[in-house]
């Protein structure tokens, strides 16, 4: 007790630090607009203001780090509509669990709104990073890491790359091996961004960088006190020296002037020479930690899904052998990927039950008048995805894991997690995730090479946790068992 005691007391002192910083800082900017706001304040969307500048923060943060996101919000659009208003960290909100108004504030993103994000968050992503740059400049930004991740480079470039990072992982897990598989899946991932980001393919550094990571998202969401034993500190420290290693990866690069397609992502960075140092490891900062909470997570509640649903189980894993058995233990190819139909239904319902961007942070630019409403400029606006993912109007039995239900034609077009406003895992408009095609990729090979590699035994109940990031809140500890007539060896 005394142990997990001292392990955690800097993250929940974090916690209650952070509601109050960010209840003072934003009642601070609340007053310059409470005259204006009150004006108008009928045409404010329903709601309440909750406690005295803490207002509803507490109530949301319970939510948010349960298994269940959205309760907060469905008790008030119990009360208030789909469309409502609350005092969150001091600041006056707009939360939304209307698909049409979420996809208003995503199709309007540098317009009328803008991306709002805590202080740790802005210090650890850098001001250079395609998730907080604004305007012209995150637009730019966008379209250089939509060009890395087109369709057409998913097939010649990372197709191969990925099962290859891919089977060394699954390879090096042992018979009857215990293991988090939480911790498997962020290796897993880590390798595979840092592999086709920076050309990096040592086992030891692919390590070390894993664990900076690891410390560097945990601060994200933390009171930036950059003080000893707070997860701030720990986490820019983490910045520190992730930024070191990039720099020191484009110094080798230039030197040995092998800036080629090959080396990754930031080798083609530094041949287009469109951005100077610091941006380019603002950027680099910015994929890793996209990618890695995306893919990690996905994989991770994917098996836990999976292992809860036998049926959906012996589905996909036929699927799988087939494939495996098709291709006589070769590696797969496009066509092979896209002959998935189940496996997509898989990823598509875990993305939805289990979405790793379960509400987006946006602050109105300007005021905004949507319907009979009135958003005052430096509003909190605050699309929750999850909310619309899990509602009972929208899904049949939301709560259950249901791959089948992409199959209906009745939901096709909701489906489309492109344009779809009931159907959102990946953001939309200005700011849709660039790599959601080749996070889908790498999910889809991870579930084909550890499913038709291993069986398990789930050794310890557990729970989803969205606060300060999806999570399993033991790991999703296993017991895994070869299946040794189907080995698993590098082509």
């Amino acid at each position: 007790m005394s142990e997990t005691f001292r392990r955690t007391w800097p993250y929940v002192i974090s916690s209650l630090l952070f509601i109050v910083f960010l209840a003072n800082y934003f009642h601070k900017k609340k007053k310059k607009s409470n005259c204006a706001r009150n004006e108008r304040n009928s045409r404010l969307p329903p709601g309440r203001r909750g406690w005295p500048i803490v207002g509803d923060s507490i109530n949301w943060y319970n939510a948010v780090a349960s298994s269940h996101p959205p309760r907060f919000v469905e008790k008030q659009v119990q009360r208030f509509g789909k469309i409502f208003s609350c005092s969150l960290f001091g600041k006056w909100a707009v939360v939304s669990a209307d698909p049409a108004f979420n996809r208003f504030v995503m199709q309007n993103e540098g317009k009328l709104f803008q991306s709002s994000y805590p202080k740790s968050f802005r210090d650890l992503v850098g001001k250079n990073g395609v998730i907080t740059a604004q305007g012209e400049q995150q637009r730019k930004l966008h379209s250089i890491a939509s060009n890395m991740m087109r369709l057409d480079k998913l097939k010649c470039h990372f197709l191969q790359d990925i099962q290859i990072v891919m089977k060394q992982i699954v390879t090096n897990l042992l018979h009857n091996q215990v293991v988090l598989l939480q911790d498997v899946c962020r290796k897993v991932a880590i390798n595979l961004m840092v592999n086709q980001l920076l050309g990096v393919s040592s086992e030891s550094e692919v390590n070390e960088i894993a664990q900076l990571f690891s410390d560097f998202a945990d601060g994200c969401l933390s009171v930036p006190i950059n003080l000893p034993g707070f997860p701030y500190h720990k986490a820019m420290k983490a910045r520190e020296s992730i930024i070191s290693k990039i720099n020191r990866t484009m110094e080798i690069q230039r030197r040995e002037s092998s800036v080629a397609i090959g080396n990754g992502v930031l080798g083609r960075l530094l041949e287009e020479e469109s951005m100077n140092d610091d941006a380019v490891a603002d950027f680099i900062i910015n994929l890793l930690f996209a990618g890695n909470e995306t893919t990690a997570k996905t994989m991770l509640f994917a098996v836990y899904f999976l292992t809860q649903c036998p049926r959906a189980m012996k589905q996909l894993l036929d699927e799988q052998q087939r494939l495996r058995s098709e291709r006589g233990g070769e590696m797969l190819n496009w066509q092979d990927y896209k002959a998935m139909p189940f496996t997509q239904c898989v990823i598509d319902e875990t993305l939805r039950l289990g979405g790793i961007a379960i509400w987006l942070m946006r602050e109105a630019k300007e005021e905004v008048e949507y319907q009979d409403y009135i958003i005052p400029k430096g509003s909190f606006v605050v699309p929750f995805l999850s909310a619309v993912h899990l509602n009972e109007n929208v899904y049949e039995d939301p709560l259950s894991f249901n791959p089948w239900r992409w199959m209906k034609p009745e939901n096709q077009e909701k489906r489309n997690w492109r344009s779809s406003p009931y159907f959102a895992p990946f953001g939309g408009g200005g700011r849709f995730c660039p790599g959601a095609e080749l996070a889908r990729l790498q999910i889809a090979l991870f579930l084909h090479y550890f499913l038709t590699t291993f069986r398990w035994r789930q050794l310890k109940e557990d729970q989803m946790s969205f606060f300060p990031s999806a999570r399993l809140v033991n790991g999703f500890q296993i017991q895994l068992t070869k299946v040794w007539h189907h080995p698993t060896s590098i082509q």
